[in-house]
């Protein structure tokens, strides 16, 4: 290898995503091949050691102490033309050398180290040291082990991930396990164990080695048959153990060029946080200038990666809470007659028992926020028309194929400021449905049960399948009157002071169980703009969000770019082309390029939701704009066109509108 060519791509390699794991794949690629160190003539050569495994080999077969494979020792051996390794190697392979799936000569009883799949590090450890119990019977079900064996995972995904150890530290003479290792035991000192695991690791046994698996998608194996037979380039035994001690130096290397990343990634996420947080917590318009331009000079360093700009998406909910996202109008109705509506609409509703009284619980008062001067505050309980939840029954694992079905929503329906309908599971057809809680546009959802990170999620249905019932897990509520807007509700749940409050009133004996109550709920005060300066900030709110989603895309396409930037440099340092690391995404095969219009005004109870949003943007919009304002998966995007386009409630695309998708795009 180039030395000076290495050093010039070592950038790429290193600074890409994942670029540490492509410079340890690159390591046991050149330990491998001869590349990673210098070979010596005094060493031998590795033509003489098989002559000696060989006799070695075959003087346990006479005495019957060696497990073989006839069918497999047939099977020539098929050298890698494109490898070419040094004078002093030779092409072998595991089966010649050593043997395969060993098993240990015991009686029952036998007390014998035991080491699950856990036990297996995924990272380059080298030699394993064994934290076992002991096991009895281990003749019977299980993978037979000794020190010095050399173990690999034989399923996916974990041979995917490299799991493979070196058996040392037994406290035992002999080791059981899963089922699931393939097990190498060397018959000669000249054959190193630190060198096979190396091979093992190396992505020319690994890659290859996936493409041969079989079994299903599931659980896919990887064959005895590749595993003893793979063609394996072999060195002098010097040269062995010269490569295991530089790839252990080159790997401790890696680890520490690895850590200093994930701590310049702490301090980065620390710093975003903090920046955010300022620019979130202005009291007045001089700080937020201030803590803006922060933010602004900074911003190329603090968001360079596409999961970064969820926090930035955070701040804008939190600003757009706290007031700073719009301004006054002389013509909008003043906040305190909208307050003054609110209450005698909830006083009249409980006259007419189209409200229920509910207890008085204690007010969680907003204390840290300075809201801007016209605005007021108003508690949930003081605006609350209806609230109520769901209910649970046991139901299929999966969601229901036809729509004449009965569905109940999973807590995943919910997510934040997005309703997912497809979230759901059947209803078994002996149970009979409870249409009370069936889901419907302009319900606003939150969930109260679940992990922690999962409790207090606010949305808002925009879309209701029919025939899909709420869990009781979710809580379902609506303003009296719709007097406040349902989006502004979700969103002061979800940001801001109010969102911080929702996360204090959560309880529960552990992070895994968190609970909110309905009174909790209720108890909850939230900012009160103008009703005309709520649609504002929900107007900004999307167009800053496109903004950011575009941004995101463009952070992630070149977090691709790089990767293969990198994987090109390593291919053209080693020779070596590894499998891909990335799925393609699911998409049509065809794309709207055009505008989409809208049609004819749907009834206001109809399940409409692009037309809606169309309605909110002049009855115009971008189709791939509508898409990431639904929010929905690309599939359920179409699936809503098409029922829209049906009822004429947007006006159909025409042919020219439609061009044949790329493979490697997806949009709407």
């Amino acid at each position: 290898m180039d030395a000076q060519k290495f050093l010039a791509e070592f950038g790429h390699i290193a600074n890409a995503p994942g670029g540490v794991e492509q410079l340890r794949q690159m390591i046991y690629h050149l330990a491998i091949t001869g590349k990673l160190t210098l070979q010596n003539e005094n060493d031998g050569s590795a033509q003489s050691l098989l002559t000696e495994i060989s006799a070695t080999r075959n003087f346990l077969i006479s005495k019957k102490k060696y497990k073989r494979f006839p069918k497999l020792e047939s099977e020539v051996l098929e050298p890698q033309h494109k490898i070419v390794l040094p004078t002093s190697w030779c092409w072998t392979r595991l089966l010649d050398i050593g043997e395969i799936s060993p098993k240990n000569e015991a009686a029952d009883e036998v007390p014998a180290s035991f080491i699950p799949m856990s036990g297996i590090p995924q990272l380059h450890l080298g030699n394993l040291a064994i934290e076992a119990t002991k096991w009895k019977n281990i003749k019977k079900g299980f993978t037979h082990f000794a020190n010095g064996d050399v173990v690999v995972a034989k399923i996916t995904p974990c041979f995917e991930n490299g799991k493979a150890a070196i058996i040392n530290g037994l406290p035992h003479t002999i080791g059981a396990g899963t089922t699931e290792l393939h097990v190498f035991r060397p018959i000669h000192d000249g054959v190193l164990s630190g060198y096979i695991y190396l091979f093992l690791r190396s992505p020319y046994f690994a890659v290859e080695g996936e493409k041969n698996m079989t079994g299903t998608a599931g659980q896919k194996r990887l064959p005895t048959e590749y595993f003893a037979t793979r063609a394996m380039p072999l060195p002098p035994t010097a040269e062995q153990s010269r490569i295991v001690a530089k790839v252990d130096e080159l790997m401790a290397l890696c680890d520490k060029l690895e850590t200093q990343q994930q701590a310049r990634r702490k301090l980065q996420n620390a710093l975003r946080l903090s920046t955010l947080q300022a620019v979130a917590a202005a009291s007045s318009t001089q700080e937020l200038q201030k803590t803006w331009a922060r933010l602004a000079d900074n911003f190329r360093w603090l968001f360079n990666r596409h999961d970064d700009t969820e926090d930035l998406k955070k701040a804008v909910l939190d600003l757009a809470v706290s007031g700073y996202l719009s301004e006054s109008k002389v013509s909008d109705t003043p906040a305190s007659s909208l307050k003054s509506k609110i209450f005698d609409a909830r006083k009249g509703g409980i006259a007419g028992e189209n409200v229920a009284r509910k207890k008085q619980v204690k007010a969680e008062e907003l204390n840290e926020t300075v809201f801007p001067a016209h605005w007021e505050t108003i508690i949930l309980d003081d605006a609350i028309s209806t609230i109520d939840a769901g209910w649970s029954p046991t139901c299929l694992p999966t969601a229901r194929e036809d729509e004449n079905k009965w569905g109940v929503l999973k807590t995943t329906s919910v997510q934040t400021l997005r309703f997912l309908p497809l979230e759901h599971k059947e209803l078994p057809s002996s149970l009979h449905p409870r249409p009370q809680y069936q889901v419907q546009v302009g319900d606003i959802l939150i969930t109260r049960a679940g992990p922690k990170n999962r409790v207090g999620i606010c949305c808002v249905v925009e879309a209701a399948p029919p025939k899909l019932m709420i869990s009781d897990k979710i809580i379902r509520f609506h303003i009296v009157g719709d007097l406040i807007d349902p989006h502004f509700v979700a969103l002061c749940l979800s940001a801001g002071e109010p969102g911080r409050i929702l996360e204090k009133l959560q309880s529960g004996m552990d992070n895994s169980q968190m609970n909110i109550s309905q009174d909790k709920l209720r108890s909850i005060t939230i900012p009160l703009p103008p009703i005309e300066e709520q649609l504002r900030i929900l107007e900004k709110i999307q167009s800053i969000m496109l903004v950011i989603n575009k941004f995101h895309e463009q952070l992630r396409k070149a977090a691709i770019y790089h990767n293969r930037v990198a994987t090109m440099a390593v291919t053209s340092l080693t020779g070596l082309t590894t499998a891909p690391t990335e799925e393609p995404m699911k998409a049509p095969q065809t794309e709207l390029i055009a505008n989409l219009h809208l049609g004819r005004a749907p009834d206001i109870k109809a399940q409409a939701p692009l037309a809606a949003l169309l309605a909110r943007n002049h009855g115009k919009m971008p189709a791939k704009d509508l898409w990431q304002r639904y929010g929905g998966e690309i599939d359920a995007f179409y699936a809503q066109l098409k029922v829209e386009v049906a009822h004429g409630w947007i006006v159909e695309p025409v042919a020219a509108e439609m061009r044949e998708k790329q493979l490697d795009s997806v949009s709407a």
